[in-house]
C-alpha cells in the first residue's frame, strides 16, 4: 500500500514539475524575438514579422494584413506547389534606394494644389513612417518634354556661357525640389540628366527633334553641366551624380540629341569627366548610356572597355521601353552588364506608363509592370530604381508636345485633390522596407506567375517582395534556409513580408 501510494505521489510531483517548468519556459519565450515550441516532437519557428499586401480591384492597399510568421523544418514542395525559396548566405549588391523624377511638370502640378493635399504629397512619398520613403531623386537640366515650354539657362548662341542663369527654375522646380529634400529627413541622393543640348550647339539647330551635339561645342558642353552642378549646389540642393544624355539614340519629338557609343565614351573622356575634375567636381557619379535595356549591354560594353573612359564611370542607367518591339522586357540584359562588369553599378533611371488614359487608372497591368521590373532588375543587380514623373496633372501632363503619360499619383489643378494609383503602392513595398545600405539576398521561384525578390537590411530584418500576377488567389511556401511557412497571396497582388 505504501510503495503504491509513493508511486503515484511521486508520478504526480513530475507532472506538476513539468508543468511548472513548462509555465517559466513559456514566460521566456514571450520576451524574445523569436520563438521556438515543441509540437508533435518537430520545432516550429515563430519570427516576429509582418505581411503587407495589396490586391488590385480590391482595398487592400499597403495594408498590414498578417503577423508573427510560423516556421517549420523545410519542407520539399511538389511541382504543382508554388514557391519561394531564399539563401541568405549569399548576399549580392548593396542597395542605393528608390525614387523619382521632379520635373518641371511634377513641380508645377504641385503648386496647384491646396496646403493641405501639399502636405499629404510630400509625406506619403518621403517619410518612412507615414509614407512609402523615398531616399532618390532625378532632376533635369533645362527643360524636357515635361515641361510647359522649352527652354535654356543660357541665351541663343551664347558659346561662352556668359549669361547661364537658373533662374527659370527658381519659380517652381527649386523649391518643390527643397521641400522633398526637407521632407525626406535633408538628405535625398540627386542625379540630374540633359535631354537636349541648346539648339546653337547642335546638327539641327534645334532642341528638339534629335540631332547631334556639334564637335566644336563637346567642350562648351560639358562646361554647361559644371555650371548647372554649382549653380543648384548653391541654391542647397546637392547633386550626387548626372547622366551623360537622357535617351541618346531617340530622335524624339521633343527635347532630344543622338550619340553612338563611340561618340558618348569620347565626349566623356575627353571633355566631360577632366571638366568635372578640374572644376572640383570629380566626386560627381557619372551615368552612361540612360536609355532602354536592349543596348544596354553594348554600349556599356563600348565605353567600359576604354580604360581611360572607364576610370570616370560609375554605372550604366537604362529605361524599360525596350518592350514596345514585342512587348518582352530585356532582363537579361541588366544581368550581361552586371556580369561582364561587375565592378560599375546599375541603375533603372527612367520608367513610366505611356498613353493617358483615365479610364486605365485601375489597370492591374500598370502596377504589375512596376512590380515585375523592380523584381527583375534587382535581381539582376540593379542598385537604384527611379521612376519617372513623381506627379503629373489629371491629363497626364503638363507636356509641351502632347506626350501624356500615366503617374503613380495624379493631382487634380481643377479641385486641387490628389489621387494615388496601384502603381504608388506597388512601389511603396519595396521602397518603405527596403532601405539604402541593405544587401540583396538570393532568391527563386517556382512559378511563372510569382516573382521574388528579398533583401537584408542594416537593421537585421530581412525583407522579402512577392508579385502575384495570376487571376487566382495562392497558397505558397515561404522558405528561408532551412526553415519553411506557409501563406497566402491574394489574386493580382504584391505582399512584403518583414522579418526580424
Amino acid at each position: 500500500m505504501y510503495k503504491k501510494t509513493s508511486l503515484k505521489v511521486i508520478i504526480g510531483i513530475f507532472i506538476l514539475l513539468s508543468l511548472i517548468s513548462s509555465c517559466n519556459q513559456n514566460k521566456q519565450v514571450g520576451k524574445t524575438n523569436l520563438k521556438r515550441i515543441v509540437q508533435n516532437s518537430k520545432p516550429t519557428l515563430i519570427f516576429k514579422s509582418a505581411v503587407y499586401t495589396t490586391a488590385t480591384n480590391s482595398d487592400l492597399k499597403l495594408q498590414f494584413t498578417a503577423a508573427n510568421i510560423s516556421f517549420s523544418e523545410m519542407k520539399q514542395p511538389l511541382e504543382t506547389e508554388e514557391s519561394i525559396f531564399i539563401n541568405t548566405s549569399k548576399t549580392h549588391q548593396t542597395f542605393l534606394g528608390i525614387g523619382a523624377a521632379l520635373t518641371d511638370a511634377a513641380a508645377e502640378t504641385f503648386y496647384k494644389l491646396n496646403q493641405e493635399q501639399q502636405k499629404l504629397f510630400m509625406e506619403a512619398y518621403f517619410s518612412v513612417d507615414k509614407g512609402i520613403g523615398y531616399s532618390l531623386a532625378r532632376t533635369i537640366i533645362h527643360s524636357c518634354d515635361f515641361s510647359s515650354e522649352s527652354y535654356t539657362y543660357v541665351e541663343e548662341g551664347d558659346t561662352e556661357l556668359k549669361t547661364f542663369n537658373i533662374e527659370h527654375d527658381k519659380q517652381f522646380r527649386i523649391p518643390f525640389t527643397k521641400l522633398a529634400i526637407a521632407a525626406a529627413g535633408g538628405k535625398l541622393t540627386m542625379f540630374a540628366s540633359p535631354w537636349s543640348p541648346p539648339a546653337f550647339m547642335k546638327t539641327n539647330n534645334n532642341m528638339l527633334q534629335g540631332g547631334k551635339l556639334k564637335l566644336e561645342f563637346y567642350q562648351p558642353w560639358a562646361n554647361y553641366y559644371a555650371k548647372f552642378i554649382k549653380a543648384y549646389e548653391k541654391e542647397g540642393i546637392p547633386i550626387w551624380g548626372l547622366t551623360i544624355q537622357n535617351e541618346p539614340m531617340a530622335k524624339q519629338i521633343w527635347e532630344s540629341c543622338i550619340y553612338t557609343a563611340e561618340e558618348e565614351r569620347d565626349f566623356l573622356k575627353n571633355n566631360l569627366g577632366p571638366t568635372l575634375e578640374k572644376e572640383g567636381l570629380g566626386d560627381k557619379k557619372i551615368i552612361i548610356w540612360d536609355h532602354n535595356r536592349d543596348l544596354l549591354f553594348e554600349r556599356s560594353n563600348v565605353i567600359l572597355s576604354d580604360p581611360e573612359a572607364n576610370k570616370y564611370v560609375w554605372g550604366s542607367g537604362f529605361h524599360w521601353y525596350e518592350d514596345w518591339k514585342d512587348g518582352t522586357p530585356m532582363y537579361n540584359n541588366v544581368s550581361k552588364v552586371n556580369e561582364a562588369f561587375p565592378d560599375k553599378k546599375l541603375i533603372f533611371t527612367e520608367g513610366t506608363n505611356e498613353k493617358y488614359d483615365v479610364t486605365r487608372i485601375e489597370d492591374p497591368k500598370l502596377a504589375e509592370r512596376y512590380g515585375k521590373a523592380m523584381i527583375n532588375d534587382f535581381n539582376s543587380g540593379t542598385v537604384a530604381w527611379t521612376d519617372w514623373n513623381i506627379l503629373l496633372d489629371e491629363t497626364g501632363g503638363p507636356n509641351h508636345v502632347g506626350n501624356l503619360c500615366f503617374a503613380p499619383v495624379h493631382g487634380n489643378t481643377q479641385t486641387g485633390k490628389l489621387t494615388f494609383t496601384n502603381s504608388y503602392y506597388y512601389i511603396g513595398h519595396f521602397s518603405k522596407f527596403i532601405r539604402p545600405g541593405a544587401k540583396r539576398i538570393s532568391t527563386g521561384t517556382t512559378a511563372n506567375h510569382l516573382s521574388a525578390t528579398s533583401f537584408l537590411n542594416e537593421d537585421g530584418s530581412i525583407v522579402v517582395v512577392a508579385l502575384n500576377d495570376s487571376e487566382n488567389e495562392i497558397d505558397y511556401m515561404l522558405t528561408i534556409d532551412t526553415k519553411t511557412a506557409n501563406l497566402k497571396m491574394p489574386a493580382r497582388s504584391i505582399q512584403t513580408i518583414i522579418l526580424n
